[in-house]
This record gives structure tokens, sequence and C-alpha cells, in this order.
């Protein structure tokens, strides 16, 4: 067992399609790609049947530990009475990803033998939740969400720059959401699985497809090692 919950190969089948190659089972590189990309797809299977909303989440190291995310729903988002107690739900973020041509590979002149593919990176997490409705909490959690996004700009927006009363009714409008993190799993393909040649043929392609491909292009360049930005 990694430390990031999921099996070693020879194990049992891990929880998200895994080839070697395209593993990334360090905790600081995962923790990184949820910061940079904090939207994340809140998944629950509860008596309602499956359902899934886009949630941003804060994340916090814990010692010894996978981590903590928090979050909150809209109080008339049904998801959180979903909540079974008990229950485990999933979390999928997802960072850069880009449609491969497979007419950037030179091995296409060589062989031919080459088809389309997809890259991208992307980590999931699995916790059971909990429910928080107390008011300190959750502006504590929203300050947090807020600042993390607002730190870099000029002048920041706080919670404090609206009126007191507006903020307590938004308040009173969520409930609040605490994920201990009890398995996680990160996922770069980036076409760690090409020769050399190949690789540098697709980093040359998605450099020349735009800004959109630019993050993906430099990942293909790194050889995968782990940036997320």
């Amino acid at each position: 067992m990694s430390k990031s919950g999921a099996v070693d190969d020879g194990g049992v089948l891990s929880t998200m399609y895994q080839p070697p190659q395209f593993r990334e089972d360090r905790l600081a590189v995962q923790h990184a790609l949820i910061r940079a990309h904090p939207l994340g797809l809140l998944v629950t299977a509860g008596p309602g049947g499956l359902m899934a909303n886009l949630v941003p989440f804060h994340l916090e190291e814990t010692p010894g530990g996978l981590g903590v995310a928090r979050a909150h729903l809209a109080r008339a988002n049904a998801q959180w009475r979903e909540f079974s107690e008990g229950a485990e739900c999933m979390v999928a973020f997802q960072g850069p990803q880009a449609y491969v041509s497979p007419s950037w590979y030179p091995t296409k002149a060589e062989t031919g033998k080459v088809v389309p593919t997809w890259n991208y990176v992307t980590v999931h997490i699995w916790g059971r939740p909990r429910l928080i409705d107390q008011a300190p909490w959750l502006r504590g959690q929203i300050d947090a969400l807020t600042d993390a996004r607002e730190a870099a700009r000029p002048e920041p927006w706080r919670a404090d720059d609206a009126p007191a009363d507006f903020i307590a009714a938004q308040i009173r409008g969520v409930v609040g959401l605490e994920l201990p993190i009890s398995r996680i799993e990160g996922k770069w393909k980036v076409s760690q699985n090409r020769n050399e040649a190949d690789r540098r043929g697709v980093a040359q392609g998605l450099s020349a497809d735009g800004p959109a491909a630019a993050a993906m292009a430099d990942l293909v360049a790194a050889g995968g090692a782990g940036a997320v930005d």
C-alpha cells in the first residue's frame, strides 16, 4: 500500500485506472494540484442514488495524515442530505488537459502505427464527510477559501468588505462540509509512454495549439515531473 492509499502493482486493483508510468503518489504534488485547481467534482452515492456537483474546496494539511478538504454547499443543494452516516464520498480535481494529435509523433512517418489520445492530470480523494452547521466554522472556511484565491490580487476582497448582516445571511444559506482524506490518488498522463522524439513532437504541437494547451505542453516537456500550474 502506498502512502497515497493506492495499492501497489500486483496487489488489489486500484480504484482509478493507473498504468504505472502515469501514477503520481507524491503527496506534496497531489496537494499542489488541488490548491491550484480547487474546484472539485463531489460525487456521492446516497439514498437518492448517484449525485455530482462542482464545489470549490480549501485543503489543509494534517500532521502525518493525507489532509482535510473543507467546503460549503448551498442549503438548497440536495446533495448534502445524501451524506449517509459512515458512507464514503469522492472528489475529483482536474488539472491541465489537452487532445494529442498523432500527427505530432515522428513515429507516424516511420511506421504509421499511432492513434489520437488525450493527456490530463487529475487527483481523486475519498473520505467520510462530516456536515458542519456552525456559523463561526462556516465563516472561517469561507475566509480561508476566499483568501487563497484573492491573496495575489492588488486589492484583495475580504468578507469584511460586505455588510455584516449580508454576510450573516449568506452563511445561513449554506452548510459546511469537512472531508478528512482517507485515500488519495494522482494521475499524470503526459505522454510518458512515448519515446523522447514523440514527446518533443507533442510538446511542440501543444505549444502551437495556443494558450489553453500551454500548461500541458510544459508538463510533457518536463517528462511528468509533477508541475501543475
